[in-house]
């Protein structure tokens, strides 16, 4: 076992499983637990004899990761499942999503903040439309790295022809999407090959297995050096008598870093001013990066409160009212042109309304559909909206964290679509405005 020092020199590696309805993943992820030694006794002794209730001689490691009860007895994953493991050479962070189309969503959850997507491929059926929506959703999250695991091989006797038509499809459909690295690696996840130990079956197969992919895959989610960006949490005015006058503005560094003396700007007000302290964790500090949570203290009283951006001076975003943004629906209901919508974008909600959706995207052959009127339930599709009060908004290209949004809806809560700013993979056409409606009042 690796010892607390050795590990905390490692580097993180946050990813996410996706894949159609009984492609495997589960059984992947329960197998790389298994044979890299991350699963401990308890765990598998339980494994086994839910596995031997119901019939089966060995143990099921997909029962490793479906964890609820309507998970074992459908035999499918419904929702997102975290798990974190570690080796010698790196820490893991994985998030083991479903395959349904309904669940979708969570998908886009899982992988929102990874670094690297496995989408699996059942080697019997090949590429099909849950894999190219998966592709896509990787494509428009801007997932750096993306494997193509394609499983089950041993069911097509190993042969290096059908790995080949798969890997070749897929590669050809990602880059068109614009997926920037693409690793095709052949396993079994049920028998072992190429997860953590070298298949004796697919001497064809020169690559690495699956777990030295992980441990060995660049990692360049390094943000210090990104658009500083702190997203305002919380004011703290204790007005106690040892802090009469203290006033802090509490958060959770998105991206970059600041430093005391720092000029820095409030939006979307556009007050400037100069750091004058930091806190970190109740002490001061000169300087604060990227994850750490942090209590600034600002030259000048301003008037801040939740949902409002300290950037610097030099690099702030502009502010506006009106977003485009590339979008995937994630509720039941439709999303509709005039719909009326909370947005949500990083510690600020707004009222906003769907004023366009320009166009739809057809996974099939990536053509766009012009003016949909709506999207359904995991439709990938452009939108401009307009909302009640400007937002500093990135671009999500520039930054995953302040380039992103949600649309909720104002009745009861439910989020309806996940956002990302900017120009996707598949830009559409210019659409030319309509008129604005008399009925809007902002």
């Amino acid at each position: 076992m690796s010892t607390t020092a050795e590990l905390s020199a490692t580097t993180l590696l946050r990813f996410a499983t996706a894949g159609s309805v009984d492609d495997g993943k589960s059984t992947l992820v329960g197998r790389l637990l298994h044979d890299s030694k991350s699963v401990l006794t308890d765990q598998l002794e339980a494994v086994e004899r839910a596995s031997l209730s119901r019939g089966q001689e060995g143990p099921d490691l997909a029962l490793l990761t479906d964890g609820l009860r309507a998970e074992r007895e459908q035999g499918i994953t419904i929702d997102v499942a975290y798990r974190y493991f570690a080796t010698p050479k790196r820490r893991f962070i994985l998030a083991d999503t479903p395959g349904h189309v309904q669940y979708t969503r969570n998908m886009v959850t899982g992988a929102s903040t990874a670094e690297l997507t496995v989408i699996l491929v059942d080697a019997r059926n090949g590429v099909v439309e849950q894999t190219r929506r998966h592709a896509a959703i990787a494509a428009l999250l801007r997932v750096p790295h993306v494997v193509l695991a394609v499983n089950k091989m041993d069911l097509v006797d190993y042969q290096e022809s059908v790995f080949a038509a798969i890997a070749e499809e897929f590669t050809a459909y990602a880059l068109e999407l614009g997926v920037p690295e693409i690793t095709a690696i052949p396993i079994s996840a049920l028998a072992g090959d190429n997860v953590v130990d070298p298949s004796a079956n697919m001497d064809w197969y020169g690559g690495p297995t699956f777990l030295e992919h992980l441990e060995t895959v660049p990692v360049t989610h390094d943000l210090s050096h990104c658009h500083a960006r702190l997203p305002v949490q919380y004011v703290i005015r204790p007005q106690t008598a040892e802090h009469p006058d203290y006033r802090g503005y509490a958060g959770q560094i998105a991206a970059g870093s600041f430093h005391v003396g720092e000029a820095v700007t409030v939006l979307p007000s556009g007050r400037a001013t100069k750091i004058s302290g930091i806190d970190l964790l109740g002490e001061p500090v000169d300087i604060a990066w990227t994850t750490q949570s942090v209590t600034i203290l600002l030259e000048d009283d301003i008037d801040i409160s939740r949902g409002d951006l300290i950037v610097p001076s030099k690099d702030a975003p502009p502010t506006t009212q009106d977003i485009e943004a590339t979008v995937c629906h994630v509720a039941d209901q439709p999303l509709t042109v005039g719909h009326r919508v909370l947005l949500k974008h990083g510690t600020r909600t707004v009222k906003a309304i769907v004023k366009d959706i320009p166009s739809r995207l057809t996974l099939d052959d990536l053509s766009l559909h012009p003016h949909p009127g709506q999207l359904v339930a995991n439709d990938i599709g452009r939108v401009k909206i307009r909302t009640a009060e400007p937002l500093p908004v990135d671009s999500y290209a520039d930054s995953r964290r302040t380039g992103s949004f949600i649309l909720i809806d104002p009745s009861d809560g439910t989020t309806l679509t996940a956002g990302m700013v900017g120009e996707s993979f598949a830009s559409p056409e210019p659409v030319k405005d309509e008129a604005e409606d008399d009925g809007w009042d902002f």
